[in-house]
């Protein structure tokens, strides 16, 4: 549960960050929240299988190694999603 936690915390900052950096593609604080959170959610879960760092985190090994491989999968899951929403919602704006 835990790791899933460091994700989405980490999804919601990595989508602020994004939406800061780039502020034409921003949904406003509480939308760049939101889409980072799923992002940094789906982010980190797909990092995790790929990496393998799911089983040792589940099975209750969290070391340093697996707590930063959540915090980076969360945290640009989180602004990749803001940004393609970003440009989806300028695209239909359009």
């Amino acid at each position: 549960m835990l790791p899933l936690i460091i994700q989405l915390i980490s999804g919601a900052v990595g989508g602020n960050v994004a939406g800061g950096l780039l502020k034409n593609l921003s949904l406003g604080t509480a939308g760049n929240s939101i889409a980072g959170i799923v992002g940094g959610g789906i982010g980190g879960q797909i990092l995790s299988a790929v990496m393998g760092g799911g089983a040792a985190a589940t099975a209750g090994g969290m070391d340093i190694g697996s707590i930063v491989s959540q915090v980076a999968g969360g945290g640009v899951g989180g602004g990749i999603v803001v940004a393609i929403v970003g440009m989806i919602r300028s695209a239909m704006a359009k």
